[in-house]
């Protein structure tokens, strides 16, 4: 077997989102002739999209989200618009959908990074002798808002991640967290973010810099990303309130929960030129961003959400010769330890002080480059190389009836 049809399943916006592992890894192995198709689901439908009562299957053929030549097909099933009906809708209009891409498509793998879809695809993958493998990037559950669910959600995760035929996350920490819940520890493996080299390398620094009048002596600390209650930007940008050199800058790139008050924060303590909030821009223009700035940030709270991951930000600023700035999250100090060009503190309020001490110690230059090695080894080619030898695994030994 050379080529593959892959089925993915998600609970969130393929289209919208900022490009994640999923989206790197369909994108190439659509560009290695394997036919991949995703269900998602509208994850905002009430900030964006028609305003409906209910929303009819949608799809969108020939999406590309990393690369220009990738072709993936994105099949969105229709919900009830109305908040809860709509998960409750998503459980009968995707297990549906599911059973059409069975049907239709033929999958010989499905792949699935949502919760409830996932679930769902399991269930049907196991039913029609498909290989299922479950997909964490996230701790999905502890996103929930409303915390009564988190434990149902978690649920359903456990029964997923115990009947899944190979489980995949992509740092230690995690693996750790699925073998406690569940997941069988022979079937569970790491497959690490990995970036794109051809895109995050050597830019202009000048080109955004003069967009936002940053001038040439100004220092940047820069965070991209959605922006979560726990993102610990508003401290940041609160603590840079109290500093008085104006060259310290912040530049934010996204949207999310503290936008609008990071703006107030920016009003009330005269901030407009010192605190930079760009909005959501192209994942294509990324690299110009980092490369405008000189420290790169992860203030985040260490909750439960953040606590076992490793955002692919990381991976880019570091590519880039980029400093990092994080606070001492578990599964990022497994990661890079404590001398690969990553800078810990105890909490989001510390960042702007820490800042300032690597900027006196002028090691901003020795640090990047610390980075850039560290990540060198891990592009989105070979990731996607151990990805795709994992899925032709798999269907073998279900087609064989044999398992790992």
């Amino acid at each position: 077997m050379s080529k593959m049809k892959i089925l993915l399943v998600q609970e969130a916006d393929w289209l919208k989102r900022n490009p994640h592992q999923q989206h790197h890894l369909a994108d190439n192995l659509s560009l290695r002739d394997h036919k991949v198709r995703v269900i998602d689901y509208e994850l905002r439908w009430w900030r964006q999209g028609k305003k409906e009562l209910f929303s009819r299957r949608q799809v969108f053929p020939g999406v590309s989200k990393t690369r220009k030549e990738a072709s993936v097909t994105v099949i969105r099933p229709g919900i009830i618009k109305i908040p809860c009906l709509d998960y409750i809708s998503l459980i009968f209009s995707h297990k549906r959908e599911i059973e059409r891409q069975i049907s239709e498509f033929a999958p010989d793998v499905i792949v699935g990074f949502g919760i409830l879809n996932a679930y769902l695809a399991m269930k049907s993958s196991g039913r029609n002798n498909i290989p299922f493998i479950y997909y964490w990037i996230d701790i999905l559950h502890t996103l929930i808002p409303f915390k009564p669910f988190q434990s149902i959600a978690k649920l359903v995760e456990g029964k997923t991640l115990k009947q899944a035929d190979r489980v995949l996350v992509i740092n230690e920490r995690l693996k750790s967290l699925v073998i406690k819940m569940g997941a069988n520890p022979k079937r569970a493996c790491v497959v690490k973010a990995g970036v794109d080299f051809a895109q995050f390398a050597e830019t202009s620094r000048t080109k955004v810099r003069i967009q936002y009048g940053i001038e040439k002596d100004d220092i940047v600390l820069f965070f991209m990303g959605w922006l979560y209650e726990f993102s610990g930007l508003r401290e940041v940008a609160l603590e840079l309130a109290k500093v008085k050199d104006s060259n310290l800058k912040l530049l934010i790139v996204g949207e999310g929960d503290v936008f609008n008050e990071l703006q107030k924060i920016r009003e009330k303590y005269n901030l407009q030129n010192r605190v930079i909030l760009t909005g959501k821009k192209p994942y294509q223009e990324i690299p110009s961003f980092i490369a405008a700035s000189d420290i790169c940030l992860l203030p985040a709270y260490n909750n439960e959400v953040m606590r076992h991951i490793v955002p692919i930000k990381l991976y880019e600023y570091m590519a880039m010769g980029k400093p990092v700035i994080s606070t001492k999250l578990p599964g990022v100090v497994k990661e890079f330890a404590y001398d690969n060009g990553v800078v810990y503190v105890n909490r989001p309020e510390e960042v702007v002080k820490k800042a300032a001490e690597l900027i006196v110690n002028e090691n901003l230059n020795e640090l990047g480059a610390k980075a850039r090695r560290f990540v060198e080894k891990y592009s989105w080619d070979k990731i996607t190389d151990e990805f795709e030898n994992i899925l032709k695994e798999v269907v073998k030994e279900k087609r064989d009836g044999t398992t790992s």
